[in-house]
């Protein structure tokens, strides 16, 4: 498939089964040649991140009105015009006449169909110069008022860096499995394979990928030398763990689907035991594969519900790691569909619940993580302030965090979107008194 189809076949798979981008792409990309697959993963993460925008300039072509359009029309009209309006290097014609066909192809029982995506997108081409452009943060970013208004709360003066970061094409990050591994053994390897890598500006270990395709395809891959994680993500794991202590029990409790279970294993050398829990069954498999692909023996996996105390766990963990289920609005320029989504009231009862329950496996002197993916007062800094009134046997103490992030003395930690090369994340460690 061209680049074009594949970016409409995942865009569809997203509108109608409410999929992943990511997921959804990697079901299209099987049959797409791999110099195409960079393409077609710009376009249809362009379009998911600009949609309220480009129907924003819809409004100016159309004679008629945007929710009018059927709604492959629609995706196939803003892929057309996001190539015009936002990239460069692809020409109009391409654009348009590329546009007019899998109109043909994908909607053919609507006659007229071809020739409004036609005419739409000469007119854009035309007329772009002259187009209003947006004034709104959220037609220009593509955010509902609503949204914008909770993450001003979080960002302040950095809400239009944080929103313009949402919009950027999520890095492919990868960690180096230094059980089988080194970083420079494995750029080296990389290169190899076709693909480019450059280390990350403050995390060891960490790799950015920025050309070679699907990187689950590639040999090393497949071998264990790597996997698949942003580096707040492994940062947030990392802090779980305490320089110069030997963790024998650490438990990671919301686990699925793993990355941060590896991160520990790994960082433990290989030794003790990381439990790895999860309340979902069907994602169990997906650590445990991640674990024998990367050679690591030393990962249990359980079925748990993260919110009850486990009998057998009571006060014999050395570290606990809740990276609890939240809102995710640190990581919409990989989900963009949040950014239409609001919090469920009840994910701080649920988040409190964790980590009321999870404190208990800690033992005395041991460490208690929680971690979020989303920038939320309610879910981040308050959830933990209201765990700290309940439980005074635990205190904040500082995050031991890499060279290039700011000195960490209150035991809490925001990273917000686009300003430390990392997804948005909360991360906050207690210690649990003697």
């Amino acid at each position: 498939m061209t680049a074009r189809e594949t970016a409409l076949r995942a865009l569809i798979l997203c509108r109608r089964k409410d999929a992943w981008p990511n997921a959804a792409l990697k079901a299209s990309l099987r049959d797409t040649d791999r110099r195409e697959a960079a393409l077609a993963t710009r376009l249809c993460y362009g379009v998911l991140q600009n949609r309220r925008k480009l129907d924003f300039y819809l409004k100016q072509l159309l004679s008629g009105r945007v929710k009018d359009l059927r709604p492959t029309v629609r995706d196939i009209l803003h892929l057309g015009l996001y190539q015009i309006l936002e990239l460069d290097r692809v020409p109009d014609s391409a654009a348009v006449n590329e546009s007019v066909e899998l109109t043909k192809r994908f909607c053919r029982e609507q006659r007229n169909a071809p020739g409004l995506v036609n005419a739409v997108l000469r007119r854009a081409v035309r007329e772009r110069e002259t187009l209003q452009a947006p004034t709104s943060l959220a037609d220009r970013y593509s955010h509902s008022p609503q949204l914008i208004a909770l993450l001003r709360e979080y960002a302040g003066e950095d809400i239009e860096a944080v929103l313009a970061a949402d919009n950027e094409a999520p890095p492919t990050v990868i960690q180096v499995n230094t059980l089988k591994t080194t970083q420079s053994a494995l750029l080296t390897r990389l290169a190899e394979e076709g693909a480019r890598a450059e280390p990350h500006p403050w995390l060891a270990g960490c790799l950015m990928l920025s050309e070679g395709g699907a990187p689950d395809a590639l040999p090393s891959f497949r071998e264990g030398l790597f996997y698949i994680q942003d580096a707040a993500a492994h940062l947030a794991a990392l802090c779980a763990l305490t320089e110069g202590e030997t963790p024998k029990r650490v438990l990671d409790c919301c686990a699925a689907p793993g990355g941060k279970t590896l991160a520990l294993a790994i960082a433990m050398g290989g030794g003790g035991e990381v439990i790895a829990c999860d309340i979902h069954p069907h994602k169990l498999p997906l650590i445990e594969g991640s674990a024998a692909r990367l050679g690591l023996h030393n990962i249990r996996v359980l079925e748990r519900d993260a919110s009850r105390t486990d009998p057998a766990f009571l006060g014999t963990m050395d570290a606990v790691l809740a990276d609890v289920p939240c809102s995710g609005y640190g990581i919409i320029r990989k989900k963009p569909d949040l950014r239409d989504k609001l919090p469920g009231a009840d994910l701080p009862a649920l988040q409190g619940a964790i980590l009321d329950a999870q404190a208990d496996h800690v033992r005395p002197g041991g460490v208690l993580v929680y971690s979020t993916c989303t920038l939320v007062r309610r879910e981040n800094e308050e959830a933990v302030e209201a765990f700290l009134k309940r439980r005074p046997d635990f205190s904040l103490e500082s995050l031991p965090l890499p060279p290039g992030l700011p000195a960490d003395r209150a035991g809490m930690l925001a990273l917000l979107p686009g300003k430390y090369d990392t997804d948005g994340f909360f991360i906050s460690r207690l210690r649990r008194k003697l």
